[in-house]
């Protein structure tokens, strides 16, 4: 028999220990190790055991087939997957609370149903009756879809052997649980082992098995980080409540591009798609006015159009304030700094506001020119030019310097009804072909910018002319 031993696991970020302590030592939280028990089994084999097959080794150079896909019929989600979900492949989904990952995944499994397609959903927080309900008012009751309401992971593999479907929802991995551990349901020891044996199932049985997972307040899945290394892909909805919107990222997959989105619109019917996002975005932008800038930003694969917004105010307290919403705070700093240290525009005693409108959450470099352009506009209290996109990193030394499909990003803006666009100078081969799709209006460096600025501020609220366009358009 192995003799039994113990360790202590954070239920927090995962970690083990050997012995128990009141802090982690990885994340820092305290009272969150928990004791397991374990077995030590011997990897050497038995005295006068024969020895086993070793595994088989083929070419790198051999021919693959094509990965296969299951069309959702739902093109947002089939984007964000990378074309489709991949039969013996296992995905985690997750958001905060009420965000629609289960009005998403439950209207995605109807629609398989309906295309021909085994389905279950198998629900460990919600009964029967209510999913059923809720189905009924998103219009996919009609779907032969598998359901159950159950918690157990043993019933449910014996259940699934049986039923043999090409796509299980679990919704979700939190709530189950396996006899093989002592430890409570939602620990890390059971999310591990549960997220273990379904993504085994997934692989020996060819099947698509979908997890929904809890996040933690900041934001991030709950549960140890080995589960994420356990799926294929990972998928996170974010989206503010408070808007009718929601975003589904892709942070890892293997079968396809991460940083891929998907945009969704919440009804009374479940959620939408959103096939122009940039038009969604800047729905309701009225007039032009000062500290405000459209920036043409890339999501993935995707060019999408977005008003970033800044107001500079005189500070009410001693410190002034800094506020970021949908932006890095750490970016915002860099600008600020450098607005300060090259272009003698000066943030002491004024309280600087940030805000990505919609709710949608930047991470390119790319939005650097943007922001230091809407925060200069709010400075001196001039708008921007009308009908103009600006995009654009900068440099500590305060040089602008070219992103990356800045092609696409013109030609998203051509279409929704742009006239020029801010950003930084071409390089010689982009001049050479001379085929924007807008006017460029070429910032070498930052207080290039700054300088138009001021001088469309004294011209007046009305006078475009600071910004006569230096490239022109094919």
């Amino acid at each position: 028999m192995p003799k039994p031993s113990s360790c202590f696991v954070c239920q927090s970020c995962g970690s083990v220990h050997s012995k128990w302590a009141g802090r982690c030592d990885s994340c820092g939280e305290w009272n969150v190790l928990v004791e397991e028990i374990t077995s030590q089994h011997s990897n050497s084999p038995r005295k006068g055991g024969k020895k086993g097959r070793g595994i088989d080794f083929i070419d790198l150079g051999g021919e693959s087939a094509d990965v296969p896909r299951l069309k959702t019929n739902i093109a947002e989600l089939d984007r964000v997957t990378g074309g489709g979900l991949v039969p013996g492949s296992a995905l985690l989904v997750g958001g905060d609370p009420g965000i629609g990952k289960s009005t998403l995944l439950l209207q995605a499994v109807g629609k398989l149903a309906k295309s021909g397609l085994k389905t279950a959903y198998i629900s460990g927080e919600e009964s029967a009756g209510q999913v059923r309900r809720r189905a009924k008012r998103l219009g996919v009751s009609d779907a032969p879809v598998s359901l159950a309401s159950e918690t157990s992971l043993g019933p449910i593999l014996d259940g699934l052997m049986a039923e043999r479907p090409d796509v299980v929802i679990i919704d979700s991995i939190q709530t189950l649980w396996t006899d093989q551990l002592g430890a409570a349901p939602g620990t890390v020891a059971q999310v591990r082992a549960c997220a273990q044996e379904l993504t085994r199932f997934a692989k020996k049985r060819g099947a698509c098995v979908i997890l929904v997972g809890h996040v933690t307040k900041d934001g991030q899945i709950a549960g140890p980080r080995v589960v994420e290394h356990m799926v294929d892909a990972v998928l996170y909805f974010e989206g503010d409540r408070a808007h009718q919107f929601r975003i589904l990222r892709a942070h890892k997959n293997r079968f396809g591009p991460t940083d891929e989105i998907g945009v969704f619109e919440m009804r009374d019917t479940g959620l939408s798609e959103v096939p122009n996002p940039s038009a969604l975005f800047l729905d309701g932008r009225g007039e032009a006015s000062s500290g405000a800038a459209v920036f043409a930003g890339l999501e993935g694969t995707r060019p999408v159009l977005t008003e970033i917004q800044a107001l500079v105010a005189p500070a009410a307290f001693g410190t002034p304030r800094r506020a970021v919403v949908g932006w890095d705070s750490g970016r915002l700093a860099m600008v600020l700094a450098v607005l300060e240290a090259r272009c003698g525009v000066s943030f002491a005693g004024k309280d600087v506001y940030l805000n990505v409108a919609g709710g949608l959450r930047i991470n390119e470099p790319a939005a650097d020119l943007a922001v230091a352009a809407a925060i200069a506009s709010s400075a001196f209290d001039v708008p921007l030019p009308k009908d103009s996109v600006v995009f654009g990193e900068i440099s500590l030394s305060g040089d602008v310097r070219p992103v990356g499909r800045s092609d696409a990003r013109l030609k998203e803006a051509a279409k929704l009804g742009f006239k020029t666009a801010i950003t930084a100078t071409p390089s010689k081969k982009s001049t050479k072909n001379d085929n924007f799709a807008l006017p460029i209006v070429a910032i070498k460096a930052l207080p290039d910018l700054i300088s138009r600025v001021e001088a469309s501020s004294e011209r007046g609220l009305e006078d475009d002319s600071a910004w006569g366009s230096s490239v022109k358009a094919a």
